[in-house]
């Protein structure tokens, strides 16, 4: 039996061992687990750096991943409390950035600045209850290889960025991204799309419109 089926069969156990990582109420762990735990549970090439000013909210007990030569930059904000966060080779997180898991991004991705990108969203249906009490739902983000995120984009819970592809500055992106598409807009749609047959970007027709 695993530990987290265990802790899953024992509510109250799951309970304290959760405020013993976490303070009630809080994201950021204590402080003795971002000392003392996570450097040995995560994986952080020796290459790869994390800027002053990041808030890193990561928890044992979900996986973050950075790889070489990647960069997460000053006041960014990375949470893997409910899903994975895995970051790939030659990537930059740009500043003010946040990243909430579940969320894989590829490698030699350039994330711009003050891009949101979160696999999580409230559920809110039970009107007897506070938003914030109410249970979270997860759908992964991926970003794959070679992706260039504009500044102040958000890419919602469950899309997929398509390989090569770019996110114009200020987009929210809804559905997911075509390999090799530029896209644009609120609701993103594609603006265009690399013909492999001419070797040119072009226009797409309105019907392969997002």
């Amino acid at each position: 039996m695993s530990i987290k089926t265990y802790l899953d069969n024992r509510p109250s156990i799951k309970r304290f061992v959760h405020w013993m990582l976490i303070p009630t109420g809080q994201a950021r762990p204590r402080l003795w687990v971002s000392w003392f735990v996570n450097p040995f549970i995560h994986k952080k090439h020796r290459s790869a750096a994390i800027r002053a000013n990041v808030r890193m909210d990561v928890l044992p007990f979900n996986a973050f991943t950075l790889g070489a030569h990647s960069t997460i930059e000053s006041f960014s904000v990375v949470n893997n409390g409910v899903g994975d966060v895995t970051i790939g080779e030659h990537c930059t997180v740009g500043i003010g950035s946040v990243v909430i898991g579940p969320v894989t991004i590829g490698s030699d991705v350039i994330i711009a600045q003050h891009v949101v990108m979160s696999g999580l969203n409230h559920v809110y249906e039970d009107v007897t209850l506070p938003i914030h009490r109410q249970p979270v739902t997860t759908r992964p983000i991926v970003i794959e290889e070679e992706c260039w995120i504009g500044a102040n984009v958000v890419i919602t819970a469950g899309v997929t960025v398509g390989r090569h592809s770019v996110v114009a500055g200020g987009s929210v992106v809804t559905k997911d991204v075509p390999p090799y598409s530029v896209v644009g807009g609120n609701p993103a749609r594609i603006l265009k799309q690399y013909d492999a047959a001419s070797g040119l970007w072009q226009k797409p027709s309105i019907a392969a419109a997002l």
